[in-house]
């Protein structure tokens, strides 16, 4: 879990949980976390709804208290970047695990189902989702082939039509970061973990940052009806966001987030290796439309939000029975990396077995208080 600046010349932030303290914004300078929580900005959140995020982290002065080296050690520990913000998600974004979100459907989430599904769908769609616009004719045109085939699932709507699904990921402060323990719902025997970029996005919807994201997924759950979605993506320690997050400056922007390469690896206890990538240049909708359908005059955030992107990623490999793919052991430790934003590792748990979620948004306004921040 050794974490490393990506890059000494972007503009980075963290949030830190000080022993004694409580939650603090951080700066990363070089290695070194300088703690620029202030009245002016207390939370994640203040900071980004400034008028110049960027030039306030950049003159702001603080206190230096640790290196990166020292997470994890002493009570020190990364938490996820975002704070008083919504975490929201995006599915269904890439072609290629559309068609896995569809297996799923048509496996009613029974993993002993998958292949055989997995090789007629693959023989009438083909590459036919290839460079597909959602909601354009083409779209249209495609759908009605799918729907003559018996195939056309609720997936493939929001995969190719003209609506993206957005979806609340886990409440308010419940995200973890990095080094911490990610939670499965026990009674889930196929699921899998989701690398993302994920936006930093302001309550006027401006995207000021970007971060790294594992939207851990319960294939099972959600694959015997879409209404358990919920079930499926928010429990215990279920979304994990950080390590850091990366504001937009002269260094990084819009264009580093449509060309990212996200990699992954999953090592498990009993000496199981998987490895996968995420290419955001296949992504099938424009990240910036993907916000755009997230808030406007129809919805409002005004503590803003930081959305998952959704992911390529769809693991087939058998893990230990030909035929049921991959899943989850305890125990395994994922990391997601990505040059520019660096990488983001956790160990796989039950969520029942994860620490319980106990610092809410009542528990940081009386933390903030006694710190004279409010």
């Amino acid at each position: 879990m050794t974490l490393r600046n990506p890059d000494p010349k972007g503009t980075f932030l963290a949030r830190v949980q000080r022993p004694g303290t409580g939650p603090c914004i951080a700066r990363l300078d070089g290695d070194t976390l300088v703690d620029i929580t202030s009245k002016t900005a207390p939370t994640m959140r203040d900071l980004l709804e400034l008028d110049d995020p960027l030039a306030h982290v950049r003159a702001a002065e603080g206190e230096s208290f640790a290196t990166l080296a020292d997470m994890g050690t002493g009570g020190l520990e990364l938490l996820a970047p975002c704070d008083l913000q919504v975490v929201k998600a995006s599915g269904v974004t890439f072609a290629q695990s559309m068609v896995e979100r569809v297996i799923e459907e048509q496996a009613a989430g029974d993993p002993d189902r998958a292949e055989a599904i997995r090789t007629r769908v693959g023989r009438i769609i083909g590459d036919s989702l290839a460079g597909l616009v959602p909601g354009s004719e083409k779209a249209a045109e495609v759908k009605k082939v799918l729907q003559a085939e018996g195939l056309w699932s609720q997936y493939l709507e929001v995969g190719i039509g003209p609506d993206a699904e957005v979806f609340t990921k886990c409440p308010t402060l419940a995200a973890v970061g990095h080094g911490a323990d990610v939670g499965l719902h026990p009674m889930s025997r196929w699921n899998n973990p989701e690398p993302e970029v994920v936006l930093a996005v302001t309550s006027k919807g401006d995207i000021v940052g970007a971060t790294l994201g594992n939207d851990v997924n319960l294939r099972d759950v959600e694959g015997r009806s879409a209404l358990l979605l919920g079930k499926a993506k928010d429990n215990n320690a279920s979304a994990s966001v950080g390590p850091f997050l990366r504001l937009f400056d002269e260094t990084y922007g819009m264009a580093d987030v449509e060309s990212a390469e996200l990699t992954l690896t999953v090592e498990g206890e009993d000496g199981y290796t998987l490895n996968g990538s995420s290419s955001m240049s296949k992504i099938s909708r424009p990240p910036a439309s993907i916000v755009g359908q997230t808030i406007g005059k129809h919805h409002q955030y005004p503590d803003g939000f930081f959305l998952y992107l959704g992911t390529l990623f769809a693991p087939t490999e058998d893990r230990d029975t030909k035929g049921q793919g991959f899943t989850h052991k305890v125990g395994d430790v994922v990391t997601i990396a990505e040059p520019k934003l660096g990488a983001l590792t956790n160990t796989v748990r039950l969520s029942t077995d994860c620490a319980p979620w106990t610092f809410g948004v009542a528990a940081l306004m009386r933390n903030l208080a006694q710190r004279g921040l409010l």
